[in-house]
């Protein structure tokens, strides 16, 4: 299976008090970039979260978003610590009994003492297993949706592929038909300038020529080429950047058929060529 490194997803989950929320985006990326857009009390899970990613995903610019939303009522839910408000009782009853005129601390003073007000919120071990519940489904489902980004992206490729083929079974046709019209024609010119046509003399003239127009090897090239990126698409896998090299051979043999044509066809040909290669240069760019 072939992944895209382009992919979205985001899933929602209940939890005390609230919903939480967890959103995947990516684009391509050269290596694996993970960043992570967490609450505050959140951010100690970071280290498991980008672990785990990890094991599921090779290449792209990953952004993760988590977000907790507290349900209608809860904003302001607030407990006593209770452990530091008997500290502050003890302290009091010591102060009072080293000085009994003073005051004793009263209810305003004691709720506006630092601390001694938390906000309920999860406990730090179900947050965790909360959030790799949702991050397990979020990755399941950015998976999903890579592959079937991937899937479109293979097609894509191999109809390129065929086309190409295509092109170059024209070219190495057009070959021998190039050869013929130019014996004619030099043999013409050989005529017209002697009395006596020379035969070794046209057959070195045509092998001159057919030296300078042989794209034999390079549409040879060309085709192995094409073989391998087949081979590849078919196998999937992480091969992003194995297509990559191999739109850069494919590329290198269109231009020298291009430099070696005498031919406004095989010139077209290659330009065709060229053409089909940039599209699926840009395509593979964006498969993991």
């Amino acid at each position: 299976m072939i992944y895209s490194m382009t992919g979205y997803a985001t899933v929602t989950k209940e939890a005390p008090h609230g919903l939480l929320n967890l959103e995947l985006r990516s684009v391509n990326h050269r290596y694996l970039d993970i960043q992570f857009r967490l609450p505050d009390k959140f951010r100690s899970l970071e280290p498991a979260m980008r672990e785990l990613m990890s094991t599921r995903l090779n290449r792209g610019k990953v952004d993760c978003y988590l977000s907790f939303s507290q349900q209608l009522g809860t904003e302001n839910m607030q407990q006593l610590n209770s452990d530091l408000l008997k500290r502050l009782l003890e302290l009091n009853h010591t102060v009072k009994t080293a000085l009994p005129d003073s005051h004793n601390l009263g209810v305003a003073d004691i709720l506006r003492w630092p601390g001694i007000l938390k906000t309920d919120v999860l406990p730090t071990e179900d947050i965790c297993n909360l959030c790799k519940e949702l991050l397990q489904t979020a990755l399941n489902e950015f998976t999903t949706a890579r592959a079937r980004e991937g899937d479109k992206l293979r097609v894509f490729l191999l109809e390129r592929l065929t086309k190409m083929r295509r092109l170059a079974a024209k070219a190495s046709l057009r070959i021998p038909a190039l050869l013929t019209v130019f014996q004619e024609k030099i043999t013409a010119r050989l005529s017209d300038a002697m009395i006596n046509c020379d035969d070794d003399r046209i057959r070195q003239e045509i092998t001159l020529f057919a030296s300078k127009i042989d794209v034999d090897e390079e549409l040879s090239r060309l085709q192995t080429h094409l073989d391998e990126v087949e081979q590849i698409l078919i196998k999937g896998g992480v091969v992003g950047k194995r297509l990559d090299f191999f739109m850069q051979e494919l590329n290198r043999e269109a231009n020298t058929l291009g430099s070696k044509s005498v031919d406004a066809e095989v010139s077209k040909i290659s330009i065709e060529l060229k053409v089909l290669i940039e599209q699926m240069r840009e395509q593979v760019q964006n498969i993991e």
